[in-house]
């Protein structure tokens, strides 16, 4: 059987490696994030982060899908607070999920884990109201401009060519 004849051939593997790559530290209060692969045009964001005891993220609903899988630490959803979420659990998030994420404040260490986000988090304040949608385009744009103006370098991270024509182009 032949192969196919339609792939796209790389030159180079796409791979970032955390180990070698500047986290953003606070690129939100309490949240340092290694961006590895943020797709605005398919609406895609996989980052590797870590957050602070006592970081609570805003109430969020979920356009989309999310896969966790927390790899230090221990946090959980305050409308889930007996469902505690360790080092080696993964955490299916279906479309249409609303809830918020805290690390406890007497935790002894960051939470981290590993993110794959479909869509946006639709964000609400501490009141019911809208506060704003993060997206991947959304982080994109916060890393960068976080980075810019500390003046560090931005980390390495996968971004698929922007865009879309026709074939025959």
């Amino acid at each position: 059987m032949a192969l196919p004849t339609s792939v796209n051939h790389q030159d180079y593997l796409l791979t970032v490696n955390i180990n070698k790559e500047p986290i953003i530290d606070n690129a939100l209060p309490g949240l340092h994030a290694h961006p590895l692969f943020l797709d605005a045009g398919n609406g895609t964001w996989v980052l590797y982060v870590k957050f602070e005891p006592g970081t609570i993220l805003p109430t969020h609903f979920h356009t989309g899908t999310v896969h966790f899988y927390t790899t230090a630490g221990a946090w959980h959803y305050l409308e889930y607070p007996d469902d505690m979420q360790v080092a080696g659990s993964y955490l299916y998030e279906p479309g249409g999920s609303i809830h918020t994420f805290c690390v406890p404040a007497d935790a002894k260490e960051c939470a981290e884990g590993f993110m794959v986000v479909s869509g946006a988090n639709i964000n609400f304040d501490a009141e019911g109201n809208f506060y704003n949608i993060m997206d991947a385009g959304w982080m994109e744009e916060l890393m960068v401009a976080t980075c810019k103006a500390r003046g560090i370098k931005v980390p390495r991270y996968i971004r698929p060519k922007a865009g879309a024509d026709f074939s025959d182009k």
